[in-house]
């Protein structure tokens, strides 16, 4: 997974690397908020310097506690000589004390000590990020951005089970990922539950018989399935979600939230998704996930799509005997962006 460049003006003197191309260094700095990529990337890192020193001595540090010198004396040099790792957490959060030590130790790095300083974001710390960043002290990058898009997502599962020498199929990748899209921490432990307690290859039956309560009645899954034009996928969806027990409302309910996003969207003046989402009572995340989703539409479709919805709620809600014709019939209009007409709004 390649990193995202820094969005810091500063130039950049030194490697960027993803989170799981993570190296040794004299100084380690893992910027960006996703934290499960970060820790991973730490744990990497630790794991590395073990196999090439079993006696690392690691050492943590919290640097909006810290006190002064401490930095200096735990990179002192030993009588033993073993290698040091300092884990520094809260770097954007940091003391005076810490920055000033920190500073001071970036001009005459240790031997044999690896610094790791994690930094969340914001603008606390920054001259001594634009010090690592400009090449002082013999450093790297590690950028754990926000993955906001499923497939940044997907590529994540991929190089778990990659890593473990385990395949997953595309679809049981797609259902994953979709069952904990919100939190990249628990899709982590799914993936590590999955690894560690389902022997062979992960395919559909897999994910559904671990989290098929998860990935079943998720009615956002069978709306997002249809918004992107996989019907097939969307009626699959479908039947697992009634299956266990979902009722036909609230799906409705899912798709007529994501297409009243897009009709907002696509209504609005052209501007940043920051400026937009204020005027539309949106989260900025929206507006561009509305954005991606009205690809392939046009004002034509998305109409036919509103009526669609409004056939289906009062279809599900008693217009009509069999609700689930009803929903079928919304996922074809949907598939189609548009260009089914709904037999109701013929």
């Amino acid at each position: 997974m390649a990193a995202r460049p820094s969005a810091t003006k500063t130039k950049t003197a030194i490697p960027q690397l993803g989170w799981n191309a993570v190296r040794p260094a004299p100084v380690v700095l893992v910027s960006g908020p996703e934290d499960v990529l970060a820790d991973r990337a730490i744990s990497m890192l630790r794991e590395f310097l073990r196999t090439e020193d079993p006696a690392l001595e690691v050492s943590d540090l919290d640097a909006a506690g810290y006190p002064r010198g401490e930095l200096l004396t735990l990179a002192s040099p030993s009588l033993f000589g073993e290698s040091r790792l300092i884990r520094v957490s809260g770097v954007e959060h940091a003391s005076d004390d810490f920055l000033l030590d920190a500073l001071g130790y970036l001009e005459q790095t240790a031997s044999d000590t690896t610094l790791v300083l994690r930094h969340r974001g914001g603008v606390r710390g920054k001259k001594l990020l634009d010090a690592i960043r400009a090449g002082t002290g013999g450093g790297v990058e590690i950028v754990c951005a926000e993955l906001k898009k499923d497939a940044e997502k997907q590529d994540f599962v991929h190089d778990e089970f990659r890593a473990a020498g385990r395949r997953i199929t595309p679809g049981a990748l797609r259902d994953l990922v979709g069952a904990f899209s919100d939190d990249l921490a628990e899709l982590a432990a799914a993936c590590r539950q999955l690894l560690a307690d389902a022997p062979g290859d992960i395919d559909e039956r897999t994910v559904a018989r671990y989290y098929g309560g998860r990935v079943e009645t998720t009615a956002f899954a069978v709306a997002d399935a249809a918004i992107a034009g996989r019907h097939g996928a969307a009626l699959v969806a479908l039947r697992h979600a009634l299956e266990s027990g979902a009722d036909p409302v609230p799906i409705v309910g899912a798709f007529a939230a994501k297409v009243r996003q897009m009709a907002k969207v696509a209504g609005a003046p052209r501007g940043g998704s920051g400026q937009l989402a204020s005027s539309l009572g949106m989260a900025p995340w929206q507006v561009d996930r509305a954005r991606r989703d009205l690809a392939g539409w046009d004002d034509e479709g998305l109409g036919r799509a509103i009526e669609a919805l409004a056939a289906a709620d009062a279809a599900v809600k008693g217009a009509e005997r069999d609700p689930v014709f009803a929903l079928e019939r919304l996922i074809a209009v949907i598939a189609s962006r548009g260009r089914v007409r709904s037999a109701s709004t013929r």
